[in-house]
């Protein structure tokens, strides 16, 4: 069976293609000048399906990043403030074994006794580092600082602050002031201050013999210290290399980001000549196609 074909439609079939071609050509003109190869999701629903979740993906790792270089600070300075306050505590010792030394008289012992107080407040102003206007030792706690300037914890026991650096991974980046100095107490028997107080104590009455018993409750805090800044610095490689997993995580999907939604530019650039050759070839034809008519002649 054949099918007429009238003038009327091989005109309209004509300027259809007139129309296909030209929005064809319109379509690469907005690729080209917006740089994507998809601005609506018309344009592609699975390739917006696949920007939109490397999109939710680097939004993600940006929020990882942020919270590893958080915990960066708060990590690095608590290593910073122990490795001051193991500097401090080694004046302190070598000030404890001179006050030990059979040679030295009351008065010497006085003046060591005034050193190792000037060191305490030292020692609690560096317990009361702060972070961000927050005392890195104080754990949640409201306050200004963790410790009083005598050396009494005021800080909250046992709190933990985290921060998430992968997916469903957390690290813990503080330490309470409990845990690095000691919980309070008296004497000896206290908070790494009240054990410096105590050697101030017995240097100023001249209790010699209880100076040994102070030395060896000082190296326990030290101790403490110590492994307590061995523990940060474990975190803080943990953090470091946690942070340095999602910055590549997020290269590769900025890199697979781009391949969905960047266009190939001179792959665009020669389609488009391509689609204006079409184009002026299809008017060259559609002016062979559209002749003028019997009732273009009568009017």
């Amino acid at each position: 069976m054949s099918v007429r074909i009238t003038p009327r439609t091989t005109q309209q079939t004509a300027i259809d293609n007139l129309g296909s071609t030209l929005s064809r050509m319109a379509q690469l003109q907005e690729q080209l000048a917006s740089g994507k190869s998809i601005n609506r999701p018309s344009d592609s629903p699975i390739q917006t399906v696949e920007a939109m979740q490397y999109r939710s993906e680097i939004r993600r790792n940006d929020q990882f990043q942020r919270n590893a270089s958080d915990g960066l600070n708060w990590l690095g300075m608590a290593d910073n403030t122990l490795t001051s306050v193991l500097s401090t505590l080694g004046r302190v010792k070598e000030l404890v074994l001179q006050g030990l030394n059979g040679s030295s008289d009351p008065v010497q012992r006085g003046n060591i006794a005034q050193e190792i107080i000037s060191l305490r407040d030292t020692l609690v102003g560096q317990a009361n580092t702060k972070y961000l206007d927050r005392p890195i030792f104080g754990g949640n706690a409201g306050g200004t600082a963790a410790y009083t300037q005598l050396g009494s914890f005021v800080g909250s026991v046992n709190d933990q602050i985290e921060r998430r650096v992968g997916p469903n991974q957390k690290v813990r980046v503080n330490l309470t002031g409990p845990e690095v100095f000691g919980p309070d107490g008296t004497g000896a028997g206290g908070n790494l201050f009240q054990v410096v107080d105590q050697i101030a104590t017995d240097l100023q009455s001249n209790n010699a013999s209880a100076l040994s018993a102070d030395l060896a409750a000082l190296d326990t805090r030290r101790v403490t210290v110590e492994n307590q800044l061995g523990a940060v610095g474990a975190r803080y490689n943990q953090v470091d290399g946690m942070k340095a997993r999602a910055e590549d995580q997020q290269l590769t999907m900025k890199n697979g980001l781009s391949e969905v939604e960047n266009i190939d530019l001179p792959k665009t650039i020669v389609d488009l000549q391509l689609q204006e050759i079409a184009y002026k070839s299809a008017l060259s034809a559609t002016s062979r196609v559209i002749q003028p008519s019997l009732l273009d002649f009568l009017r």
